[in-house]
């Protein structure tokens, strides 16, 4: 038995042409991260150099530094690549401070709240 080279192996479906390149990380928790991938293992275990956490509240958001990072692979949903040449975002995104985005967060787990509530308060009536 011979053993298989890197270019004998088809990687398509490997992390291993992702090595080096930037790429997204989608979460279980539905968090967002992009960073450029250093290592990986059988698991999808994965290492992020330069990671950030990308958190995006309607037509607003902002990169949050991580630094180097660790991500368990059972939580991840979805890993591609990012094309440094295209915009990543669509112009109408403004990008804003941590802070401010932070408040934007919270005035939307509010509102969602407030949802919920009137929809509790509303279950008497059928309107089916």
């Amino acid at each position: 038995m011979s053993w298989a080279g890197p270019d004998d192996i088809f990687l398509s479906t490997s992390l291993a042409t992702y090595l080096d390149k930037k790429l997204l990380v989608l979460l279980r928790d539905g968090r967002k991260l992009l960073g450029l991938l250093r290592s990986f293992d059988q698991f999808a275990n994965v290492v992020l150099e330069g990671a950030c956490e990308r958190v995006i509240v309607g037509d607003l958001y902002c990169d949050i530094p991580l630094g180097l990072y660790v991500i368990r692979g059972e939580n991840v949903v979805i890993i591609g690549e990012l094309d440094l040449e295209k915009e990543e975002l669509p112009s109408r995104m403004n990008p804003v401070s941590e802070d401010e985005i932070k408040r934007a967060q919270k005035a939307e787990r509010e509102a969602t709240d407030l949802k919920g509530s009137m929809r509790k308060r509303m279950e008497f009536l059928d309107f089916d």
